[in-house]
């Protein structure tokens, strides 16, 4: 049995202002029988206090709300566990945050217009430890980074202790390759690329894919070329 006495499953918390998007958020994954909603919250303050009070395995976090924003609540709650999972929500999936909030420790971001689907699968990826963005939003992201080039191209300090192949296995997470994708490239097997990948977030002290891919912006590993 779950925490709180809840029935087992991925354990879901909604922190959304706007009541019927709680609602329909609800019916979509309490239809699923590996999800229970545990609770909800209609601003980021109330969804902290709410992931103190109920540890759940996902929080799905909108972006814009009153008193508290999603980038602002995801930053302290991951900063308070980083073992929190947030995925957030937003309107629209070109919105400007995304890179704020993925920065702030989100492990996934949806367009609230994606297939019920999608987000059903990016609940279930994020609980099981990976990285899920809507369809789009992960090349709308690589895009906006790779849009203004840092001028200076100073290899950072941590960069040293990878190894060429995990360098290479650096450069394809920041492309958003997959572990299949980064195996076909270097012609090896996926067992060894996700032991790559494992060393690569340990040496650089990365959290998941994600911050790979900002890792590699803000340090102009990448050019839009490239």
């Amino acid at each position: 049995m779950s925490p709180h006495g809840s029935p087992p499953g991925i354990r879901v918390l909604i922190v959304d202002d706007q009541a019927v998007v709680r609602g329909g958020l609800r019916m979509i994954l309490e239809a699923q029988p590996d999800i229970v909603v545990v609770g909800e919250a209609a601003n980021g303050d109330e969804g902290l206090a709410a992931a103190e009070e109920l540890r759940p395995d996902v929080v799905l976090m909108d972006i814009r709300m009153p008193v508290r924003d999603g980038i602002s609540a995801t930053g302290a709650m991951v900063a308070r566990d980083p073992s929190a999972r947030v995925v957030i929500l937003t309107t629209y999936a070109a919105d400007e945050n995304i890179e704020e909030a993925l920065r702030a420790g989100a492990s996934g971001f949806f367009a609230k217009t994606d297939e019920p689907a999608e987000i059903v699968a990016g609940v279930r990826a994020v609980a099981g430890d990976q990285v899920q963005l809507g369809p789009g939003v992960f090349q709308l992201v690589l895009d906006r980074f790779l849009e203004h080039p840092k001028a200076v191209h100073v290899p950072p300090p941590d960069l040293h202790h990878l190894t060429d192949r995990e360098c290479e296995v650096l450069l394809l997470l920041g492309r958003g390759r997959s572990n299949s994708e980064i195996a076909h490239e270097l012609i090896i097997g996926e067992a060894t690329v996700k032991t790559h990948v494992a060393r690569v977030l340990n040496k650089l002290g990365l959290r998941d894919r994600i911050q790979a891919v900002v890792y590699c912006y803000e340090h102009a590993l990448l050019t839009a070329g490239r």
